[in-house]
């Protein structure tokens, strides 16, 4: 699906985000460092290296950030702008992230399990979607316009402390399960209460892993340790004995 198909149908800046190619040099600013195109106008429907800001600085900016040489936005500032639900979302350098567009896949899904929608993406339960472009592409499918899932939004700055590079470290890891985004931006049941509930069970989760595997590396040890308790078979006399004076074998 070509999403300029559906421009009409679309909020311009919405269209000019997903199909705007961060990160690459800024013609205007090509000899300069740091000239990658990471913050979007709203305002302006473009993509703006860090060089461009002076003119823009009373407009709505929307920093981009980069997962996996892919483009990804904070899902904060995402649900100010549109509805996100079912959107699978990520937790990277402590921010929860969404991608903009889908991903090419190296190998086709399986078919078993919980896929994306659109892209047939491996996703967890609930989320149906890999990335906005992909909810965005079903919505225009099945319901023909977004008019009840775009937000009105007259005011978006960039993080402070001030202009960061937008790249992320591989330090991924999936939102929780049931940490599902409403149209407001909020869990989907529960609140405040629900979100610590999903790190309690996040931190469950690490903690058994951690758990799992000290327990494998202690299994392993034993095997290859002699034992030293009484029942072992072994006494500690014969473990400490010290070597006598070799023998030699006689000679014919």
């Amino acid at each position: 699906m070509n999403m300029l198909d559906y421009a009409q149908n679309l909020p311009q800046w919405l269209v000019a985000i997903l199909t705007e190619k961060f990160f690459n040099a800024c013609i205007i600013h090509e000899d300069a460092k740091k000239n990658e195109k990471n913050v979007f106008c709203l305002d302006c429907c473009e993509g703006i290296c860090p060089h461009c800001l002076s003119p823009h600085r009373s407009h709505r900016l929307l920093q981009i950030r980069r997962y996996v040489y892919h483009d990804v936005i904070r899902l904060g500032d995402a649900n100010k702008l549109l509805d996100c639900a079912f959107v699978q979302s990520y937790t990277t350098n402590s921010a929860k992230v969404v991608f903009l567009n889908q991903r090419p896949q190296t190998r086709a899904s399986r078919g078993s399990g919980n896929c994306c929608i659109i892209c047939d993406r491996g996703l967890q339960d609930p989320f149906l979607f890999c990335s906005v472009s992909c909810k965005v592409q079903h919505i225009l499918k099945t319901e023909g316009k977004l008019t009840k899932y775009i937000y009105r939004c007259e005011y978006m700055t960039l993080p402070e402390p001030g202009l960061d590079d937008g790249q992320l470290t591989p330090d991924t890891i999936l939102e929780p399960i049931g940490s599902v985004r409403t149209e407001s931006g909020s869990s989907g049941s529960g609140g405040a209460a629900e979100e610590v509930g999903c790190r309690t069970v996040g931190c469950t989760a690490t903690t058994e892993i951690v758990r799992k595997k000290r327990s494998t590396l202690s299994a392993f040890r034993s095997v290859f340790q002699p034992g030293c308790g009484p029942g072992s078979g072994i006494s500690v006399s014969m473990m400490n004995r010290r070597k006598g004076t070799p023998q030699r074998s006689p000679l014919y």
